[in-house]
Formats: structure tokens, C-alpha cells, sequence
């Protein structure tokens, strides 16, 4: 939070008597003195200037024309120049009424507050009353943090001037740093009522609004400052929180894209137009977006991974890894990093790489489910099954309704063996998702093995009722309906198996033998024929029935 409005001083200060002098000047200065005056009354200050420069060079050393060339100088805006002369000015005469006064507002030009402070300070000693001393301290304090004592600064300033604007805009500012948002928020408001075109005010009523997090104060002065200043960056920012808040992420887009314009090497602006058209699936311009925010902090790691994720979205594998890669060498154990990565490289066909990533997560973030299901799929397609339904069951102690886990684990059970095993974690996974087609498929396969054919029908059925039409389902379904009997059934389902995948040869050649049970010898013929084109090696074993 800062002061949106700085405060400038009148310039010099000059006493309205002669001051006594500890040196005198010669004639000969005094007349320089006098130049200087006439040319700067004529309007050449330069030229004025350069006479008490001459002057100076010459010998004259007197309080008098130390005060006038300083004056100069500030005028000039020679703030290094004029801090000497005053220096020099006081170092003659200490007490000099105006020398701390004009000292001290050279170097809040230059934005040295803590020692324009102290001159204030030293300015006020000599005159409690000056008005402008209270308020160049009060300005100086808030610059050096110190809000309590700016805010007593204020307060005597306007205790001898009640509607001194900038004492008043100076005090809010000291409140709102003080988190006494009420009194600012008041204070802000009668200040806009006085004067309506009060930017800074507005300015830090949005930013005393995004503190609060109330979209309303922050919407209602962002519209006001914008009628203002159109191209406001604080109204812009304003109101693109507002969006965010609101789930607008368009609005927010199109607030963060006019920022970024203002502000090409801002990395919050560039990250946040990242997530606005993330939010609204734009993931190319977000991918730009992210691409800038890490150019401007390449030690972004979350603008690291986000990048990585949009390339992934985009199928631009490569980008994707190059990020993660970057992201993980920022942050070497953060789960995310190591996942996402992972997943660029099973998609890349990188799966032993891809496991080790996993393993290297688990082991410093042991409840990371998705990591596991990875894990046991990965084990179980290089054909390690114990491994693959250890890492299923870790999975499930975390997630233990997950059909897909119990899926897999079923089919790790299969391949090792336990057949009891595998029949009740597909029955678990159905229990989970009642038209789990996987787990169907297992439990019919299963039932097949143990040569009960009336279960595998019942399987079988009902993934048809659930809408399976793969030409395999309607094939094997036929099979067993033919081995029990039930040929016109059979027959059926060979013929969807075949509107399916017209070429199934093995689907052609049982459909001949069924027709040839029921008689139909010349149609169980064309069949056969049809069988033989498309797989000639389907001869050999002269058409064993039913394989």
C-alpha cells in the first residue's frame, strides 16, 4: 500500500527580514547579488544563477547568497546543488528561519525522506506552528514506514488548517496504513465529495476494497475512475478482480490484456492473463501468457507447471516437458511437478522413465492415489502383476471405492493366479459403478475359465443392455449361446457381430456351423466361402466347430 499522491512543496522559503549576516558582503558581491535579482525578475534564472556562481568562485561566502543560489537552484531543479547551498547556508547560520525548511524539501525531491525528516523535525524546533513543516513530515514519515507518527504529523496540520486537502489525503493514507480502513474509507469519501475528480482517492479506496475483499467497493470506484482515466491501470485491475471473484474470466481476460499492454515486464499481470484464459479453455493464448510471466521471472515455478500444463492440453508434448523440466529443477520434490511429468512421458512412450517418476513421488507423498493408479498400470503393462496389485491396493486404501483401481487390481489378481481374488474386487468395482463394462468383461472372462457358461451369458447380456456393440462382445456371446445350444440366439449375434465388422472371419466361419446344425447347409456354405477369403488358414483343421 502506498500514497498515491505526492506531496510538493511551494519551494524555498525566504525570511521576511534581513538576516544578520556573520560574514558581509563586499560591494562587489552585494552588486552580483543585486544582478542576480534583476535577471531573475527578468526572467533568467540560468543567467541569474551564474552570476552568484561567479560570485561564489570569487570569495563570497554570505548567508545571503548561499539562500539566493539555493533558491535558484530548486527553481532550476539542481536538488544536489541546491542541498549544498543550503548546507553551506546553515553551516553560517543555524538558526537561519527558513535554511532546515528549504533544506529539507531538496531532499524530499530527491527522495531522501528520512533525512528530509530529520530537517522538518529541525525546521519545526525553531517554528511548532509551520503548517507546511507538519505536512512535509508527515509525507516523509509515511515514505519511511512509520504511519503512526505521520499520522500526528497530519493531524497538527490540520489542526491549523481543517481543509487542507493534502493534509487530509496524507492523514487517510496514514489510516489505511494503520488498517483503520473505516476511518480511511470515510476520510477518502468526504475528500470525493469535495473534490470528485480526486484519482488518488479512488485509487486507494479500490485498493482498500481488494484488502477487504469487497467487490462491491471495488467495482463502484474502478467504473468511477474509469469514467475519469479510461485506460486507468488501478481501475483495470480492480475491476479484473472483480471478474476473477465472479468467475468471469473472460471480463478478467480482457482486463489482464489491456495490462500487460501498460506493463509488457509485469510478471503477476502476464501470470494472471495465464489462468483467465486457461479458465476459459483459450489454452494457446494462455500458454503466450505463461511463456511471458517466465520470461520476466524465469524463477517461477508455478508459471513454470501451469505452462507445462496448457502445452500438455495442447498436445505439444515436447513444451509440456521442457516445462515440467524447468519446474522441477526449481522445485525438485513438489508431487505435482513429478506427476505431470510423468504423464509426458508415459504419452511420450517413455514408461520406464515415467515409473520412476512415480516411485520417486510415492516415496515423499505416499497418499498420492493417482500416482499409484499410474504405478500399477505401468507394472502391470511390462507384465509385473504382483507389483501391479500391490500398487492397486495401496491405491485403494486411499480411494477404496475407485471402480478403475478395483478394475485393474482384478486383472493383476487374473494374471497371478487367484481367480477367487479377481472375482470379488470386479464384483467390488460394480458394486461402485453398475455398468462398469470392464468389470463385466473380467467376470464374464473369468466365468468362461471356470466353464460356467450361464454366468458368462449373464455377464455378457448385460453388457449388451448397456450398450456394448463391439463385434468381440456379440462373437463371444454367440459362442457360448451356441455351445449351450441356443443356435438361433447364436446365430443372431454372429449376424450383429458381422454388421459390426463385416471381414470377422471367425464370426463368418461359427455362423456357417450353426446354419449347418439348423440345416441350412447351402447359406452355412457361403459363409465358409466368405470365411476362407478373407483368412485362408481358417481351412486348416477342415472347420473344426466352434472355436
Amino acid at each position: 500500500m502506498s500514497q498515491k499522491k505526492r506531496v510538493e512543496s511551494n519551494g524555498p522559503k525566504h525570511a521576511a527580514s534581513a538576516v544578520a549576516e556573520p560574514r558581509e558582503l563586499s560591494n562587489l558581491h552585494a552588486k552580483s547579488l543585486a544582478k542576480a535579482v534583476s535577471l531573475h525578475l527578468e526572467g533568467k534564472a540560468k543567467e541569474a544563477l551564474k552570476e552568484l556562481d561567479i560570485a561564489v568562485n570569487n570569495g563570497a561566502d554570505a548567508a545571503e547568497v548561499h539562500a539566493a543560489r539555493g533558491h535558484l537552484q530548486f527553481e532550476l531543479e539542481l536538488f544536489d546543488e541546491a542541498i549544498q547551498s543550503y548546507s553551506r547556508l546553515l553551516a553560517l547560520d543555524s538558526r537561519h528561519p527558513n535554511g532546515n525548511f528549504n533544506l529539507a524539501v531538496c531532499l524530499e525531491k530527491l527522495g531522501r525522506w528520512e533525512q528530509a525528516a530529520q530537517q522538518f523535525e529541525k525546521a519545526l524546533d525553531a517554528d511548532p506552528g509551520r503548517t507546511e513543516a507538519w505536512l512535509g513530515l508527515g509525507i516523509c514519515r509515511l515514505h519511511t514506514e512509520k504511519a503512526e507518527v505521520a499520522l500526528e504529523a497530519f493531524e497538527r496540520c490540520l489542526a491549523r488548517d481543517g481543509d487542507h486537502e493534502t493534509a487530509r489525503f496524507g492523514k487517510a493514507v496514514s489510516l489505511q496504513y494503520l488498517w483503520r480502513f473505516d476511518e480511511a474509507t470515510e476520510l477518502y469519501r468526504s475528500i470525493l465529495e469535495r473534490n470528485p475528480a480526486s484519482e488518488e482517492s479512488m485509487v486507494n479506496l479500490i485498493t482498500i476494497g481488494m484488502a477487504r475483499k469487497e467487490e462491491k467497493m471495488i467495482r463502484e470506484f474502478s467504473e468511477r475512475l474509469l469514467t475519469l482515466r479510461p485506460m486507468s491501470q488501478a481501475a483495470l485491475e480492480g475491476l479484473a478482480t472483480c471478474a476473477f471473484s465472479s468467475g468471469d474470466f473472460d471480463a478478467a481476460a480482457r482486463c489482464c490484456a489491456k495490462l500487460v499492454e501498460f506493463t509488457p515486464n509485469h510478471f503477476e499481470r502476464w501470470f494472471n492473463l495465464g489462468v483467465a484464459y486457461q479458465k476459459t479453455a483459450r489454452q494457446k493464448e494462455a500458454a503466450q501468457a505463461y511463456a511471458e510471466a517466465v520470461r520476466v521471472r524465469p524463477d517461477a515455478k508455478q508459471a513454470w507447471i501451469n505452462l507445462g500444463i496448457v502445452r500438455q492440453e495442447e498436445s505439444d508434448l515436447k513444451g509440456a516437458r521442457e516445462a515440467y523440466e524447468k519446474a522441477l529443477q526449481l522445485a525438485p520434490e513438489i508431487p505435482e511437478i513429478l506427476y505431470n511429468l510423468g504423464s509426458v512421458l508415459e504419452q511420450q512412450g517413455q514408461k520406464e522413465d515415467a515409473e520412476k517418476l512415480y516411485t520417486r513421488l510415492l516415496v515423499k507423498s505416499s497418499d498420492w492415489e493417482d500416482a499409484w493408479f499410474r504405478l500399477g498400470f505401468l507394472r502391470i503393462t511390462r507384465g509385473d502383476y504382483q507389483g501391479g496389485a500391490e500398487a492397486f491396493e495401496a491405491c485403494l486404501r486411499k480411494r477404496g471405492d475407485w471402480p478403475e483401481a478395483l478394475v485393474n487390481l482384478g486383472l493383476a489378481f487374473w494374471k497371478l493366479g487367484d481367480q477367487d481374488s479377481a472375482r470379488r474386487s470386479y464384483e467390488a468395482a460394480l458394486e461402485g459403478k453398475k455398468n462398469s463394462v470392464d468389470a463385466l468383461r473380467g467376470l464374464a472372462a473369468l466365468a468362461i475359465e471356470r466353464n460356467d457358461y450361464e454366468q458368462a451369458l449373464d455377464y455378457q447380456a448385460r453388457l449388451i443392455d448397456h450398450g456394448e456393440r463391439s463385434p468381440e462382445l456379440f462373437y463371444n456371446t454367440g459362442l457360448l449361446l451356441q455351445r449351450s445350444g441356443q443356435l438361433d440366439d447364436a446365430i443372431r449375434l454372429y449376424k450383429e457381430a458381422l454388421s459390426e465388422k463385416p471381414q470377422f472371419a471367425e464370426a463368418l466361419l461359427n455362423l456357417g456351423h450353426a446354419l449347418k446344425s439348423q440345416g441350412q447347409q447351402d447359406e452355412a456354405l457361403t459363409y465358409w466361402q466368405q470365411a476362407l477369403e478373407v483368412k485362408p488358414e481358417l481351412a486348416q483343421g477342415y472347420f473344426e466347430p466352434v472355436h
